[in-house]
């Protein structure tokens, strides 16, 4: 019998949303007769553990990205940890060398792990990044992204190629002469009809410490809200816990089964406008508040646009109060738009 063609997926670390969407493309490497072996660090490294646990996972030196306590203090640390960022990805290349000799690799699948590539097999990068927001140095930190995605044979884009998209100006530029691919919105998740079991659903992720400023706040605020919430810390731990305070069911983590249907249960969710987030609401047609990462561009960026165009109202970590929840009323929520992604042809490329 011949043996599997064996792929390399690696996440960054950074939050949970790169993990996450990695989710339908290990599971359709595994189903197109492919052996994918994990690779990447942390909670990211857990998560896909926890979904995987009879595939090979391999530990990736740490990016150790975290936020400054204060969001306009961002960039500057940003620059500080680059010297540690440029040493974490010559780790990467060297260990992505002897992981091609010792299993056997037939390729690569990076999410914004930009040392994980090899020129001796076909590597992917996948991205909705192709301009990277960084305020009034957007242009440098844009150039300095396209230069790394053009090391890679393959640019896999989560989204649309057209007006309806969900990325904006991030995943979509012009004269980019990289070889980039469409996939359409990935989501590990699918859409159920099922009863409402909670008012709100709040799903926490992202790098610390403004994951748990965040959980601070909301725990305190939601104490005062009128229906059901179901409370998910996005802190993956070794075992499950659960805790009730009133009428708040509060969980650290759930695997992605269990968050599939509690997602379809609920009315409203509550969340940071992470790429990966956003993608996974559109596929179930939820209404959404978003709190965007201080500091963090991107997701300000994600959550005016949804505002913009009508699907969802978004409001600053600092101004949130349960009262605008109520907003939500006055936007449309998510619409899906369908499609299907020819993994055949994708993976053809290894």
């Amino acid at each position: 019998m011949k043996s599997k063609k064996k792929v390399l997926v690696a996440p960054l670390n950074w939050g949970l949303g790169h993990a996450t969407r990695c989710i339908p493309i290990i599971n359709a490497l595994i189903q197109h007769h492919f052996e994918p072996v994990i690779a990447s660090d942390g909670e990211a490294l857990e998560l896909l553990k926890k979904e995987f646990p009879k595939l090979k996972a391999i530990a990736l030196p740490s990016y150790n990205i975290t936020y400054s306590k204060k969001a306009n203090n961002f960039k500057l640390k940003l620059i500080k940890d680059s010297p540690h960022l440029l040493k974490t990805i010559k780790k990467e290349k060297k260990l992505v060398e002897t992981l091609i000799k010792t299993e056997g690799l037939s390729g690569i699948i990076s999410d914004n792990r930009f040392g994980v590539r090899n020129r001796a097999i076909p590597s992917v990068f996948v991205t909705h990044q192709l301009r990277v927001l960084s305020g009034n140095t957007t242009w440098l930190s844009s150039k300095l992204h396209q230069k790394i995605i053009s090391k890679f044979n393959e640019c896999w884009v989560p989204d649309h190629n057209g007006t309806f998209n969900l990325s904006g100006d991030l995943g979509h530029v012009e004269n980019f002469v990289s070889s980039v691919k469409y996939l359409g919105p990935l989501s590990r998740f699918k859409k159920h009809d099922v009863k409402t079991k909670y008012q709100l659903l709040v799903l926490l992720s992202g790098p610390e410490p403004q994951r748990t400023f965040l959980e601070q706040k909301l725990l305190n605020d939601l104490k005062y809200f009128k229906g059901s919430v179901l409370f998910i810390k996005g802190k993956i731990e070794a075992e499950q816990q659960r805790e009730v305070i009133d009428k708040m069911v509060i969980y650290n983590f759930m695997t992605s089964k269990e968050l599939e249907l509690v997602i379809n249960e609920s009315e409203t969710i509550l969340s940071r406008s992470g790429y990966t987030t956003i993608m996974d609401l559109a596929k179930l047609k939820k209404r959404a508040f978003f709190i965007p990462t201080p500091g963090q561009f991107e997701q300000e960026y994600l959550a005016k646009k949804l505002e913009v165009e009508g699907i969802a109202p978004f409001c600053n970590q600092d101004e949130f109060d349960i009262k605008k929840l109520s907003e939500i009323k006055n936007y449309s929520g998510f619409e899906h738009q369908a499609y299907e992604i020819n993994y055949k042809k994708l993976f053809g490329l290894f």
